[in-house]
């Protein structure tokens, strides 16, 4: 009994125990240790829970049973008591900038009043950027020293009270000033970006502000950077670069230099500043004009004998054809020599292989040293040596271990073979070996040499005088001549070239049986741009000015410091070509001061450069009536081709509205095409004029060449003069004659003029429309030297056809099957001509084409009216002896009807067996 007691108490207390876990709440997770995530930004209040916060069964609230941490301003509300879902809210807005996290333990309450487990919940705050970035100092001051760059004159810092790093860091500085010196970066770096000048400002004040990474900008904070000014022996007001426009004359190069002595205990004893000018990467050495060799010597007043050995390569100077040059574009040819792989053979009709006792050899060189080579090893200018068999050099120009060397053997006719005699001069001097263009001109006068360097005669710095070498005279030989060669020496012996120079050459002439003049050579070698002097009354007794030959240096010494800065602001460039080399000249201001205690201060260089400006470009234009038409006896008596051509030479568009006539040229070409023919056609030059005026003139089939230096208006007076002359007109419709002209070697070129000459040609006769013809055409047909007009009628024709047409083919062959006296067959240009005659057109050389087809369409008309007649008096005649049956198959002439096609292509003329007439 008391076992089923106990049994029966056991069943009642279990049923009890499983009724009450059976209504406790369970969160709804999947592992309850991990608890609930939220976010709130500041501004909000509603927690975003990930999960959202769910319990079942059964629930009727939530709350808050543990705070980890202080306070947990939150409170949970239930949302959906079917579901049990709930959302936890702030009580208030939070800070991030005072707590970022919260954690505490949440637990569900049933309506019966049983509670869950707890759960734990993690809440963070999200900042939002309600904060702009502050700086640390509300203004900041800095001072710098002029003329430095400094990688950090000072940096710059700001906060942000922002919670988060995407609105509580620094991201970017900016500086708001424009137009100042100075950069900055994100780290708040602040650099010069050119070193500073306290002359051109004391203080630089610059307004920067911050940006937080949410991009908030700060308020501006001032940064004041203050300029120390700092004391540099030296130059000052010397301009970096100083421009140069063509055409502007005197231009001075430091106006407001001065030289600063810094306070330094020195009282001056001596002062030199050396102003130099560097041009030697300019042209040859410098800006000069840009004229051929043979119009400088020209314009110098040179010789005219004398002869070009280096000539651009044509007709008559093909020596040169084979070396390597630069084309001519800036004035005479430069030629590049590579050694014994290079040189040139002179021809015997060009210069004389004895040059006698009296020449000049004159060339522009530009060589370096060879520091590997041999020093014994000879680079030739010029030789003058056996053509076979031997070796011996009879006269040379060469460079050997950086000396210039003349070789000049006396012939043993010119001396005694027993006696010494000076045969070889040699010269050391820095010019050879230093890669920089010099002028050498070597005056032979025997027993005199002079060596003249850039148009100034050499004198070593030691006042001695050249070595001369003594040698015997050549020794007689039989059947052995000489060859002249330019850039090597021919070696007789091995038939080849040697001892070739490596280097380069310009200008290259020969004097023979004179010297050329002093005056001459300065001229020749005279640069257009060059230091100009201040005026000599500046210049103190104390001081003294010193100048080198070119010009390109300058410099001033004495004791007053005054003096030699008021003397220096006066120093000017000049360039004296009208259209100079554009670009640069370094200028160097070099400065030596001497204290009275002996001790030297150092002044620091002062560099700048003169930058010469693009010259605005000339304009060349040739001008006249392009189109005149003369009679047969006008061309056989020369006509003036060009009869009123205008050469004019004016500026830029924008400078000139119109061109003017003036300036200078330096080449006008006449282009003749189809070339002349030389049996009846002369082209005529004014050759007095020419040679008059020192010009050079040549005529060719082509056309001809006038060139040389000179004034548009004698350029003008010559072109003018040029008579064209052509003993048999009747054969040509007109002839074309090309004009251009250039200045400065072919650096500016004109328009291409053409000119037209028409012929007129007499007026056509018919007689009975059976083709007698009139005209110097007709009157040939019929004259006794018809053999001779036949003859010479195919030159000319040749000519035009060539330049219009095919080339003239038969018209026609025999006409077969009918017994009608033929005469030879005419050529395509005899119906040509002839047909223009008859209806005396004036042709202009623009319809060419089209008055071709129509003359010669017109001719084939003739010619068919004509094959017509004869085929119906023909076929009359023969069909009178038919039967009479085969009556009514006869021709009637009474009806005879011809069509033909006018516009037929000329083409059918050659595809018919018939003949135009007879």
């Amino acid at each position: 009994m008391k076992s089923l007691w106990i049994i029966l108490m056991a069943s009642v207390v279990g049923g009890v125990i499983s009724s009450d876990l059976s209504g406790v709440p369970e969160f709804d997770l999947v592992q309850a240790s991990e608890g609930y995530h939220g976010l709130v930004s500041e501004d909000d209040t509603v927690v975003e829970l990930q999960p959202a916060i769910r319990a079942t069964p059964d629930v009727c609230s939530y709350r808050i049973v543990n705070k980890h941490h202080g306070e947990a301003p939150f409170v949970i509300q239930l949302r959906d008591p079917d579901t049990g879902e709930a959302e936890l809210l702030t009580k208030r807005p939070l800070n991030c900038e005072k707590r970022k996290n919260y954690k505490f333990d949440i637990t569900a309450v049933s309506c019966s009043g049983i509670e869950s487990r707890n759960v734990t919940v993690h809440v963070k705050v999200s900042d939002v950027n309600e904060y702009a970035p502050v700086f640390v100092e509300p203004s900041y001051v800095v001072g710098v020293d002029e003329g430095r760059l400094y990688e950090e004159i000072l940096t710059l810092q700001a906060d942000d009270q922002d919670c988060s790093p995407k609105y509580g860091d620094i991201c970017r500085y900016e500086l708001i000033t424009r137009d100042q010196p100075f950069s900055i970066d994100s780290e708040g770096v602040v650099r010069n970006t050119e070193p500073l000048d306290y002359e051109k400002s004391h203080n630089h004040i610059l307004s920067v502000v911050a940006y937080d990474c949410g991009m908030k900008r700060s308020q501006p904070v001032m940064v004041t950077i203050k300029v120390n000014r700092v004391c540099h022996l030296g130059w000052k007001g010397i301009s970096e670069q100083i421009e140069y426009s063509p055409g502007s004359g005197r231009q001075e190069l430091f106006p407001s230099a001065s030289l600063e002595l810094c306070n330094v205990p020195c009282r001056v004893e001596r002062v030199q500043a050396r102003i130099g000018l560097t041009t030697n990467h300019i042209g040859k050495g410098c800006d000069r004009d840009t004229y051929s060799v043979a119009a400088q010597r020209k314009m110098c007043g040179a010789s005219s004998s004398s002869i070009e050995l280096l000539p651009a390569p044509g007709a008559g100077k093909d020596w040169t054809a084979g070396l390597h040059s630069d084309e001519g574009h800036e004035g005479d040819l430069i030629y590049e020599f590579e050694g014994d792989s290079s040189g040139a053979v002179i021809p015997e009709s060009i210069l004389s292989h004895n040059l006698t006792s009296m020449f000049t050899i004159s060339t522009w060189m530009k060589h370096k040293s060879h520091p590997n080579a041999d020093k014994h090893t000879k680079e030739h200018i010029l030789c003058n040596a056996d053509d076979h068999k031997m070796n011996r050099h009879h006269m040379a120009l060469f460079v050997r271990n950086c000396r210039l060397i003349l070789l000049l053997r006396r012939d043993y006719t010119e001396a005694n073979l027993n006696t010494f005699q000076p045969a070889e001069w040699r010269w050391k001097l820095p010019q050879v070996c230093d890669n920089e263009w010099h002028h050498y001109s070597v005056h032979v006068k025997m027993p005199e040499v002079t060596l003249y360097v850039d148009g100034h005669i050499f004198r070593p710095e030691n006042g001695e005088s050249p070595e001369v070498i003594d040698d015997w005279p050549l020794h007689p030989t039989r059947g052995i001549n000489t060859s002249m060669t330019v850039g090597a020496c021919w070696q007789g012996s091995e038939s080849a070239m040697k001892h070739g120079l490596t280097g380069y050459l310009a200008g290259l002439s020969v004097l023979v049986g004179g010297l050329e003049s002093p005056r001459v050579l300065s001229c020749l070698t005279r640069c257009q741009e060059a230091l100009d002097t201040p005026a000599m009354e500046l210049l103190q007794p104390s001081m003294e000015l010193l100048t080198n030959n070119e010009m390109t240096q300058i410099t001033i010494e004495g004791n007053n410091v005054t003096n030699l800065e008021t003397l220096i602001r006066r120093v000017a460039y000049v360039n004296g070509r009208d259209f100079p080399t554009p670009g640069r000249r370094p200028v160097s201001v070099i400065t030596n001061i001497l204290c009275d205690s002996g001790k030297a201060l150092k002044v620091a260089t002062a560099q700048s450069f003169v930058v010469v400006m693009q010259p605005h470009q000339p304009s060349i234009e040739l001008n006249g009536t392009t189109n005149f038409a003369e009679e047969y006896e006008s061309f056989r008596q020369g006509l003036r081709v060009f009869p009123d051509i205008g050469v004019y030479l004016s500026a830029a568009a924008e400078e000139a509205t119109a061109p003017t006539p003036g300036g200078q040229l330096d080449e006008c070409v006449v282009s003749v095409y189809p070339p002349l023919n030389p049996d009846h056609e002369t082209l005529v030059l004014p050759d007095n004029l020419i040679a008059e005026l020192g010009l050079a003139a040549s005529v060719t089939r082509q056309g001809a060449t006038i060139s040389g230096a000179h004034t548009t208006h004698h350029y003008q007076s010559i072109l003018r003069q040029i008579h064209y002359a052509n003993r048999k007109p009747a054969y040509y419709l007109n002839r074309a004659f090309k004009l251009s002209c250039s200045e400065l070697g072919g650096r500016f070129t004109s328009n291409e003029y053409v000119q037209t000459v028409t012929v007129i040609h007499p007026q056509l006769s018919v007689d009975k429309g059976i083709g007698v013809i009139g005209g110097p055409l007709g009157a040939a047909a019929v004259h006794s030297d018809e053999h001779q007009h036949q003859s010479t009628l195919n030159e000319p024709a040749e000519a035009q056809v060539s330049h219009h047409n095919p080339p003239p083919i038969p018209a026609h062959a025999k006409l077969s099957g009918h017994h009608v006296e033929l005469k030879p067959a005419h050529t395509v240009n005899d119906v040509y001509f002839t047909s223009n005659v008859m209806e005396g057109v004036a042709v202009n050389s623009a319809g060419h084409a089209v008055t071709i087809i129509i003359v010669v369409c017109v001719g084939f008309l003739v010619f068919m009216v004509v094959l017509g007649v004869i085929r119906v008096r023909a076929a009359h005649t023969r069909h009178t002896h038919e039967d009479v049956a085969d009556a009514e198959m006869a021709w009637d002439d009474s009806s005879l009807n011809i069509t033909v096609n006018p516009m037929e292509k000329c083409s059918s003329l050659s595809s018919r067996n018939i003949t135009p007439y007879s």
